[in-house]
């Protein structure tokens, strides 16, 4: 997934509330944004509730810092019988330069509920690129 020419799904700016002592940002702070977009793009694409069963692949290939300005994006890659994979990249760009640097990425699993919790069915179709 390269983000040129698209939108993130979420863009904030890295606060020192969300930081360690050194200024590096924590990994659970970029682990939830992350888990919001993929909860964005599943509840659009099911129509519905949506929940987290599993994140994969998850490495951290450079820092965060303090006034970084952080975009998130993420791409549905599968749907299936209730289950939809959901690829999400995060990237940085340093408050006063231009260029953006991939920092992590994951993928993804969401499972559509109904109001018991139960798994439900999403209406089958084309894999629209909605995020």
């Amino acid at each position: 997934m390269n983000p040129s020419g698209r939108d993130p799904v979420i863009r904030v700016t890295a606060m020192p509330a969300d930081a360690n002592a050194y200024g590096d940002i924590f990994g659970g702070w970029l682990m939830s944004l992350m888990d919001m977009v993929a909860g964005l793009i599943a509840a659009r694409r099911s129509h519905g509730r949506a929940v987290t069963v599993a994140m994969d692949g998850m490495q951290f290939h450079l820092p965060v810092k303090v006034g970084d300005e952080v975009s998130v994006y993420g791409e549905l890659r599968r749907v299936g019988r209730s289950s939809m994979a959901i690829a999400v990249e995060a990237w940085r760009r340093h408050r006063h330069e231009e260029e953006a640097v991939k920092v992590t990425e994951a993928q993804f699993t969401f499972v559509a509920v109904d109001d018991r919790g139960t798994p439900r069915v999403i209406e089958q179709g084309p894999i629209d690129q909605e995020s």
